[in-house]
């Protein structure tokens, strides 16, 4: 598959080993200054071991171990990195950022879901540490006011959500779409922007809600009634903001042996290739498909992160996530300064990294919300070989 930038324009690139941190001095320098004082550690928290999206978590533990790894060697400092599993669930991600915070570590990679965000939000704010997450995008994560020390690398569904329905109203063209949440905080946060756009645009919305948490015979149950009862022969397009990238492929199955034949449209919590393979199928995401790019960049992060698993587009954002926090903590020892939570997190309130100095191809500065300042979101189709082909699309 032929890798594609989508939304940018032809960006320059430069080796991992010559990167600079806030555009100011060369690695090689940063490592002399900082050179015994950096040593610290992170977290990362991820749905790795447990949970419906234990590939994806995979993806992620794996982007930021290769971070990690590759930002101490270029930078000069000695950063580890703790691993921890939160399997998509709250109160699981509750207990593991406690643990977190009573670790001692300066700052934290993830989690990945939003409802986990919402959940553990407002411990990482009273301990002073800042948390960065690959792709919880749930728009009130950043415009509540309730996470101070949350930031994300990806675009949150206040761009994710508009983009999706106006692509499906332009190109797929229904008359009615069949929508279903799977009852949290992402699904319900996605539906409640895509709603209104295309009922907006004289598109009925049949919306439907199923408990994601379900396995086994009462999920494939759930999948039964809503094609069955749910999926009119006007819906031609349904849409599945879910974090489940097999459960969207079981409705696909279940929609198939039915007989029926609309266009699935999933969001980025179906990207998942090897999981959710429909055919003819759509699902946005966050992050690129980097896997045959040919920037230096790009391949030294392929061939990095395989030594440690896998390459995914669906993981790819959690290396920025990581990278971010790397270069945070070398610009505080070049500064000739301990680093600590609070520096940590107003070095990261400072970032400024260059689009060719970054896999995602476009600059990485955050707002005073936490959001990009100009994220962007990514749309593939599933071609009958179940591959992942990048779509053209405006931002």
């Amino acid at each position: 598959m032929k890798a594609r930038r989508l939304f940018i324009g032809a960006l320059g690139v430069m080796a991992l080993a010559s990167v600079t941190i806030f555009g100011a001095t060369s690695s090689a320098h940063v490592a002399k200054v900082a050179a015994a004082k950096c040593s610290t550690s992170i977290s990362v928290e991820a749905p790795y071991a447990t949970g419906p999206a234990t590939q994806q978590g995979l993806e992620q533990l794996h982007f930021a171990q290769y971070a990690v790894a590759a930002d101490n060697k270029a930078f000069g400092i000695h950063v580890s990195l703790g691993k921890n599993d939160t399997g998509l669930n709250p109160a699981l991600a509750t207990t593991v950022t406690n643990s977190v915070v009573a670790s001692g570590a300066v700052a934290a990679v993830g989690p990945a879901g939003s409802q986990e965000v919402e959940a553990i939000g407002p411990i990482y704010a009273k301990a002073g540490m800042a948390f960065i997450s690959g792709s919880a995008t749930n728009s009130a994560l950043t415009t509540s006011g309730a996470n101070p020390t949350f930031f994300r690398v990806v675009a949150p569904d206040a761009v994710q959500g508009p983009q999706d329905a106006n692509y499906i109203i332009k190109k797929l063209k229904p008359k009615a779409v069949l929508i279903i949440d799977d009852e949290e905080a992402y699904s319900t946060g996605l539906v409640s922007v895509m709603q209104p756009i295309l009922a907006n645009a004289g598109i009925t919305v049949n919306h439907q809600s199923y408990n994601g948490t379900d396995t086994g015979a009462t999920l494939q149950s759930d999948m039964s009634s809503l094609v069955s009862s749910q999926l009119n022969p006007s819906e031609t397009v349904v849409i599945l903001p879910w974090q489940s990238a097999p459960n969207a492929n079981l409705f696909a199955t279940t929609m198939a042996a039915a007989g029926k034949t609309a266009t699935i449209f999933g969001t980025d919590g179906t990207d998942s290739p090897g999981q959710f393979v429909a055919s003819g199928a759509y699902v946005s995401n966050f992050g690129p498909d980097i896997s045959t790019s040919k920037s230096k960049l790009d391949k030294a992060i392929v061939k990095g992160v395989a030594k440690f698993g896998p390459y995914g587009s669906f993981g790819l954002p959690t290396y920025a996530a990581t990278d971010v926090l790397m270069r945070a903590i070398a610009s505080v020892c070049k500064a000739g300064k301990k680093p600590s939570r609070s520096n940590v997190l107003a070095a990261v309130k400072k970032t400024k990294i260059p689009a060719g100095q970054t896999p995602l191809g476009l600059n990485i500065a955050f707002k005073s919300d936490g959001d990009l300042k100009n994220g962007v979101f990514y749309l593939f189709h599933i071609n009958a070989k179940g591959t992942y082909v990048p779509v053209p699309t405006k931002a």
